[in-house]
Protein backbone atom coordinates (compact mmCIF):
# COMPACT_ATOMS: atom_id res chain seq x y z
CA UNK A 1 0.00 0.00 0.00
CA UNK A 2 0.97 3.82 -0.80
CA UNK A 3 0.47 6.58 1.74
CA UNK A 4 1.66 9.84 1.59
CA UNK A 5 3.61 10.94 4.94
CA UNK A 6 4.37 14.77 5.54
CA UNK A 7 6.51 16.19 7.72
CA UNK A 8 8.48 19.89 8.02
CA UNK A 9 12.30 19.75 7.97
CA UNK A 10 13.35 19.32 11.58
CA UNK A 11 15.73 16.73 13.92
CA UNK A 12 12.55 14.96 14.95
CA UNK A 13 10.90 14.38 11.94
CA UNK A 14 13.61 11.77 12.06
CA UNK A 15 11.10 8.15 12.85
CA UNK A 16 9.24 9.46 9.49
CA UNK A 17 11.56 9.76 7.06
CA UNK A 18 13.84 6.60 9.09
CA UNK A 19 10.93 4.58 8.87
CA UNK A 20 10.91 4.97 4.91
CA UNK A 21 14.94 5.51 4.59
CA UNK A 22 15.93 2.12 6.76
CA UNK A 23 12.90 0.00 5.00
CA UNK A 24 10.80 -0.68 8.32
CA UNK A 25 7.17 1.01 6.57
CA UNK A 26 8.24 -2.24 3.92
CA UNK A 27 8.63 -4.63 5.91
CA UNK A 28 4.96 -3.97 7.31
CA UNK A 29 4.02 -4.02 3.30
CA UNK A 30 3.59 -0.45 2.64
CA UNK A 31 5.42 2.45 0.32
CA UNK A 32 5.87 5.85 1.93
CA UNK A 33 5.94 8.46 0.09
CA UNK A 34 7.23 11.65 2.39
CA UNK A 35 6.27 14.85 1.33
CA UNK A 36 8.66 17.59 3.61
CA UNK A 37 5.83 20.34 3.95
CA UNK A 38 7.22 24.39 3.69
CA UNK A 39 5.06 25.50 7.14
CA UNK A 40 3.15 24.03 10.13
CA UNK A 41 -0.27 25.48 8.51
CA UNK A 42 -0.03 23.72 4.68
CA UNK A 43 0.80 20.37 6.25
CA UNK A 44 -2.17 20.62 8.91
CA UNK A 45 -4.23 21.71 5.44
CA UNK A 46 -2.80 18.98 3.30
CA UNK A 47 -3.40 16.43 6.29
CA UNK A 48 -7.61 17.56 6.71
CA UNK A 49 -8.01 17.72 2.87
CA UNK A 50 -6.79 13.93 2.45
CA UNK A 51 -3.28 15.44 0.56
CA UNK A 52 -1.72 13.35 2.99
CA UNK A 53 -2.44 10.16 5.05
CA UNK A 54 -0.35 11.15 7.57
CA UNK A 55 2.45 13.71 9.11
CA UNK A 56 4.90 14.28 11.90
CA UNK A 57 2.85 17.11 13.77
CA UNK A 58 3.35 19.45 16.35
CA UNK A 59 1.33 18.32 19.09
CA UNK A 60 -0.90 20.90 20.00
CA UNK A 61 -1.59 21.45 16.42
CA UNK A 62 -2.94 17.74 15.88
CA UNK A 63 -5.32 18.62 18.81
CA UNK A 64 -6.36 22.42 17.59
CA UNK A 65 -7.09 20.33 14.26
CA UNK A 66 -9.14 17.58 15.15
CA UNK A 67 -11.29 19.84 17.37
CA UNK A 68 -12.00 22.22 14.07
CA UNK A 69 -9.95 25.22 16.06
CA UNK A 70 -7.59 25.97 13.92
CA UNK A 71 -7.58 25.41 9.89
CA UNK A 72 -10.25 22.96 8.04
CA UNK A 73 -12.77 20.30 9.82
CA UNK A 74 -10.37 17.07 10.36
CA UNK A 75 -10.81 13.41 10.94
CA UNK A 76 -7.30 12.98 12.38
CA UNK A 77 -6.19 11.32 15.12
CA UNK A 78 -3.10 10.70 16.91
CA UNK A 79 -2.05 6.89 17.78
CA UNK A 80 1.77 7.35 18.28
CA UNK A 81 3.30 10.55 20.25
CA UNK A 82 6.71 11.18 18.37
CA UNK A 83 9.28 13.11 20.85
CA UNK A 84 9.96 15.27 23.58
CA UNK A 85 11.85 18.28 23.67
CA UNK A 86 14.39 19.98 21.22
CA UNK A 87 13.32 23.48 21.94
CA UNK A 88 15.05 26.80 22.70
CA UNK A 89 14.33 30.08 22.10
CA UNK A 90 16.93 32.21 20.68
CA UNK A 91 17.52 35.52 20.82
CA UNK A 92 19.33 38.25 18.05
CA UNK A 93 23.00 38.97 18.73
CA UNK A 94 21.26 42.86 18.91
CA UNK A 95 18.96 41.96 21.14
CA UNK A 96 21.53 39.49 23.30
CA UNK A 97 23.95 42.20 23.35
CA UNK A 98 21.09 45.00 24.95
CA UNK A 99 20.39 42.54 28.42
CA UNK A 100 21.61 43.86 31.20
CA UNK A 101 23.12 40.40 32.02
CA UNK A 102 25.58 39.28 34.93
CA UNK A 103 28.20 36.87 33.92
CA UNK A 104 27.29 33.20 35.30
CA UNK A 105 23.86 33.57 35.15
CA UNK A 106 21.37 31.29 34.51
CA UNK A 107 18.01 31.23 32.30
CA UNK A 108 16.56 32.83 34.86
CA UNK A 109 18.13 35.75 34.79
CA UNK A 110 18.35 35.62 31.31
CA UNK A 111 14.00 35.93 31.22
CA UNK A 112 14.65 38.77 34.19
CA UNK A 113 16.91 40.60 32.09
CA UNK A 114 14.85 39.97 28.86
CA UNK A 115 11.89 41.65 30.50
CA UNK A 116 13.28 44.58 31.49
CA UNK A 117 14.42 45.59 28.16
CA UNK A 118 10.49 43.97 26.02
CA UNK A 119 8.44 46.22 29.03
CA UNK A 120 10.96 49.24 28.20
CA UNK A 121 10.32 48.90 24.43
CA UNK A 122 6.87 48.36 25.00
CA UNK A 123 6.43 51.60 26.36
CA UNK A 124 8.41 53.02 23.51
CA UNK A 125 6.01 51.29 21.12
CA UNK A 126 8.29 49.12 19.64
CA UNK A 127 7.42 46.02 21.36
CA UNK A 128 10.59 42.66 21.16
CA UNK A 129 8.91 40.48 18.25
CA UNK A 130 9.51 36.86 18.68
CA UNK A 131 8.92 34.50 15.79
CA UNK A 132 7.27 31.26 16.55
CA UNK A 133 6.23 28.15 14.23
CA UNK A 134 2.60 28.92 14.81
CA UNK A 135 0.31 29.31 17.18
CA UNK A 136 -0.98 26.16 18.41
CA UNK A 137 2.58 24.63 20.11
CA UNK A 138 4.66 24.41 22.93
CA UNK A 139 6.82 26.69 21.39
CA UNK A 140 4.32 29.46 21.73
CA UNK A 141 3.76 28.04 25.14
CA UNK A 142 7.35 28.19 26.24
CA UNK A 143 7.87 32.00 24.86
CA UNK A 144 5.07 32.38 27.61
CA UNK A 145 6.69 30.77 30.15
CA UNK A 146 9.99 32.77 30.02
CA UNK A 147 8.28 35.98 29.85
CA UNK A 148 6.60 35.03 32.79
CA UNK A 149 9.78 33.77 34.67
CA UNK A 150 11.09 37.12 33.93
CA UNK A 151 7.91 38.33 35.16
CA UNK A 152 6.64 40.17 31.70
CA UNK A 153 2.81 39.92 31.08
CA UNK A 154 3.59 37.59 27.34
CA UNK A 155 0.83 40.46 26.13
CA UNK A 156 3.94 42.56 26.05
CA UNK A 157 5.29 40.55 23.19
CA UNK A 158 4.99 40.89 19.76
CA UNK A 159 4.16 37.08 18.18
CA UNK A 160 4.65 36.30 14.70
CA UNK A 161 4.39 32.67 12.68
CA UNK A 162 7.82 31.93 11.27
CA UNK A 163 8.38 28.57 9.87
CA UNK A 164 11.43 27.03 11.59
CA UNK A 165 13.44 26.36 8.85
CA UNK A 166 13.39 29.78 7.92
CA UNK A 167 14.13 31.72 11.81
CA UNK A 168 17.56 31.99 10.73
CA UNK A 169 16.78 34.17 7.99
CA UNK A 170 14.18 36.04 9.60
CA UNK A 171 16.61 36.84 12.18
CA UNK A 172 19.92 37.68 9.62
CA UNK A 173 17.33 40.06 8.01
CA UNK A 174 16.44 41.68 11.80
CA UNK A 175 12.61 40.66 10.87
CA UNK A 176 12.27 39.64 14.44
CA UNK A 177 14.05 39.99 17.73
CA UNK A 178 14.11 36.24 18.54
CA UNK A 179 12.72 33.01 17.24
CA UNK A 180 11.53 29.88 19.32
CA UNK A 181 12.50 26.46 17.35
CA UNK A 182 12.86 22.86 17.27
CA UNK A 183 16.33 21.40 16.33
CA UNK A 184 18.79 22.21 14.11
CA UNK A 185 17.33 25.92 13.87
CA UNK A 186 18.79 26.90 16.92
CA UNK A 187 22.09 25.65 16.50
CA UNK A 188 22.26 26.81 12.90
CA UNK A 189 21.59 30.60 14.23
CA UNK A 190 24.42 30.05 17.07
CA UNK A 191 26.82 28.44 14.77
CA UNK A 192 26.47 31.49 11.65
CA UNK A 193 27.16 33.33 14.95
CA UNK A 194 23.33 35.61 14.20
CA UNK A 195 21.51 33.98 18.07
CA UNK A 196 22.30 32.95 21.50
CA UNK A 197 20.21 30.95 22.82
CA UNK A 198 18.17 32.40 26.15
CA UNK A 199 16.41 29.38 26.79
CA UNK A 200 16.07 25.67 26.29
CA UNK A 201 12.62 24.44 26.15
CA UNK A 202 13.76 21.59 28.24
CA UNK A 203 14.41 24.39 31.23
CA UNK A 204 10.81 26.05 30.52
CA UNK A 205 9.17 22.72 30.69
CA UNK A 206 11.14 19.60 31.28
CA UNK A 207 10.02 16.37 28.85
CA UNK A 208 7.22 18.90 27.10
CA UNK A 209 5.10 16.64 24.32
CA UNK A 210 6.88 18.23 21.07
CA UNK A 211 5.68 16.07 17.89
CA UNK A 212 3.28 13.51 17.55
CA UNK A 213 2.38 11.07 14.71
CA UNK A 214 -0.71 12.02 13.26
CA UNK A 215 -3.19 9.79 10.33
CA UNK A 216 -6.20 10.12 9.16
CA UNK A 217 -8.80 7.97 10.35
CA UNK A 218 -9.88 7.03 7.27
CA UNK A 219 -7.10 4.63 6.88
CA UNK A 220 -8.39 1.88 9.28
CA UNK A 221 -6.28 -1.45 8.50
CA UNK A 222 -3.12 0.21 7.39
CA UNK A 223 -3.17 2.23 10.58
CA UNK A 224 -1.67 -0.43 12.46
CA UNK A 225 1.16 -1.24 10.50
CA UNK A 226 1.77 2.39 9.44
CA UNK A 227 2.12 3.11 13.72
CA UNK A 228 4.67 -0.14 13.90
CA UNK A 229 7.21 1.27 11.17
CA UNK A 230 7.20 4.48 12.40
CA UNK A 231 7.66 3.38 15.89
CA UNK A 232 10.52 1.21 15.41
CA UNK A 233 11.78 3.62 13.63
CA UNK A 234 12.00 5.89 16.43
CA UNK A 235 13.54 3.43 18.62
CA UNK A 236 16.23 3.24 16.31
CA UNK A 237 17.07 6.79 16.34
CA UNK A 238 17.06 6.72 19.73
CA UNK A 239 19.22 4.01 20.10
CA UNK A 240 23.31 5.62 20.57
CA UNK A 241 24.70 3.41 18.44
CA UNK A 242 22.81 4.65 15.68
CA UNK A 243 23.80 8.21 16.06
CA UNK A 244 26.16 8.79 13.25
CA UNK A 245 24.82 6.98 10.31
CA UNK A 246 21.29 8.75 11.54
CA UNK A 247 22.89 12.33 11.80
CA UNK A 248 24.62 12.12 8.11
CA UNK A 249 20.84 10.51 6.58
CA UNK A 250 18.86 13.47 8.13
CA UNK A 251 21.32 16.51 7.17
CA UNK A 252 21.03 15.10 3.64
CA UNK A 253 18.82 17.83 1.59
CA UNK A 254 15.71 15.67 1.69
CA UNK A 255 15.40 16.11 5.10
CA UNK A 256 16.72 18.94 6.83
CA UNK A 257 19.12 20.04 4.37
CA UNK A 258 21.89 21.13 7.10
CA UNK A 259 25.46 20.23 7.31
CA UNK A 260 26.19 17.18 9.67
CA UNK A 261 27.87 19.21 12.64
CA UNK A 262 24.17 21.92 13.60
CA UNK A 263 22.04 18.22 13.70
CA UNK A 264 24.85 16.49 15.63
CA UNK A 265 24.66 19.01 18.04
CA UNK A 266 20.77 18.53 18.45
CA UNK A 267 21.62 14.92 19.22
CA UNK A 268 23.32 15.79 22.32
CA UNK A 269 26.87 17.05 21.79
CA UNK A 270 27.55 19.36 24.12
CA UNK A 271 30.76 21.64 24.72
CA UNK A 272 31.80 24.72 23.12
CA UNK A 273 33.66 24.78 19.75
CA UNK A 274 35.81 27.67 18.36
CA UNK A 275 33.95 29.50 21.28
CA UNK A 276 30.62 29.26 20.24
CA UNK A 277 28.42 27.58 23.64
CA UNK A 278 26.61 24.45 21.92
CA UNK A 279 23.32 23.71 24.02
CA UNK A 280 21.56 20.41 24.30
CA UNK A 281 18.19 19.89 23.21
CA UNK A 282 17.20 17.03 25.13
CA UNK A 283 15.63 15.24 22.15
CA UNK A 284 14.07 12.49 23.07
CA UNK A 285 12.87 9.97 20.57
CA UNK A 286 13.02 6.43 22.67
CA UNK A 287 10.32 4.65 24.17
CA UNK A 288 9.03 7.04 26.98
CA UNK A 289 8.81 9.84 24.23
CA UNK A 290 6.46 7.46 22.60
CA UNK A 291 4.24 6.56 25.88
CA UNK A 292 0.65 7.89 25.98
CA UNK A 293 1.48 9.65 29.22
CA UNK A 294 -1.93 11.00 30.46
CA UNK A 295 0.43 13.82 32.37
CA UNK A 296 2.00 15.49 29.33
CA UNK A 297 -1.60 15.69 27.91
CA UNK A 298 -2.54 17.71 31.25
CA UNK A 299 -0.31 19.69 30.68
CA UNK A 300 -0.32 20.72 27.31
CA UNK A 301 -4.64 21.13 27.66
CA UNK A 302 -3.44 23.68 30.47
CA UNK A 303 -1.18 25.54 28.50
CA UNK A 304 -3.62 25.53 25.58
CA UNK A 305 -6.41 26.86 28.10
CA UNK A 306 -3.66 29.75 29.47
CA UNK A 307 -3.05 30.75 25.90
CA UNK A 308 -7.03 31.33 26.07
CA UNK A 309 -7.12 28.60 22.94
CA UNK A 310 -9.72 26.11 24.38
CA UNK A 311 -12.06 26.94 27.09
CA UNK A 312 -12.17 25.54 30.17
CA UNK A 313 -15.29 23.09 30.09
CA UNK A 314 -15.26 19.17 30.64
CA UNK A 315 -16.20 18.78 27.08
CA UNK A 316 -13.86 20.91 25.18
CA UNK A 317 -11.80 18.74 27.51
CA UNK A 318 -12.63 15.44 26.78
CA UNK A 319 -12.57 16.06 22.97
CA UNK A 320 -9.22 17.04 23.13
CA UNK A 321 -8.32 13.89 25.20
CA UNK A 322 -9.99 11.70 22.96
CA UNK A 323 -7.45 12.67 19.90
CA UNK A 324 -5.07 10.54 21.43
CA UNK A 325 -5.66 7.32 20.73
CA UNK A 326 -4.04 4.78 23.06
CA UNK A 327 -6.29 2.32 21.58
CA UNK A 328 -4.67 1.75 18.59
CA UNK A 329 -1.03 1.92 19.48
CA UNK A 330 -2.20 -1.40 21.55
CA UNK A 331 -3.90 -2.52 18.39
CA UNK A 332 0.05 -1.85 16.80
CA UNK A 333 0.87 -4.58 19.15
CA UNK A 334 3.18 -2.33 21.12
CA UNK A 335 2.90 -1.07 24.91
Amino acid sequence: MRLQIGYVPLCDAAPVIMARELGFAREEGLDLDLSAEPSWATLRDRLALGHLDGAHMLAPLAVASALGLSGPPSDLVVPLPLSLNGNALTLSRTLWDALPLEPGGGWQDTARAFARVAASRREQGRPVTIGIVHPFSCHAYQVRLFAQAGGLDPAALRLVVVPPQHGVEALTRGLVDGTCAGAPWNEVAVAAGIGRVAALGYDLAPDAPEKVFAVSSRLAGATPPLVRAVARAGLWCADPANREELVHRLARRHAVDREAGPVARAFGRDGAEDGIPRPLGHLRLDASAQAHDPARLDWLIAQMRAAGQVPGDGASEAAARAVYRPDLLREAGLP
